[in-house]
């Protein structure tokens, strides 16, 4: 009985802490296509039509752009502070 509560404790505290791991450093996607339809339509463009399809993945492309330089300015703040441990 004894041995099934220290397990269960023990499950209890360790739980939450491994719990953190699950997201590994990103964020969970979050739902971007309403606002890209709201940005096409705002633009007069017909639903279904080339230009919509076009205006779509430029923003889909813009969008991995931004993601791609947020990424690299972190790595490059990484490095730095590797290479400069002196400056905080």
């Amino acid at each position: 009985m004894r041995c099934k509560t220290a397990l269960l404790l023990t499950t209890l505290l360790i739980a939450p802490l491994l719990a953190g791991c699950l997201e590994r450093g990103q964020p969970t996607m979050a739902d971007t296509s309403g606002d890209d339809d709201a940005f096409c339509r705002a633009n007069n463009v017909a639903v279904g039509s080339q230009e919509y399809v076009n205006c779509r993945k430029n923003r889909d492309v813009q969008r991995g752009n931004y993601n791609a330089r947020i990424d690299r300015r972190q790595r490059d703040l990484g490095e730095y502070m590797l290479n400069h441990p002196d400056r905080p």
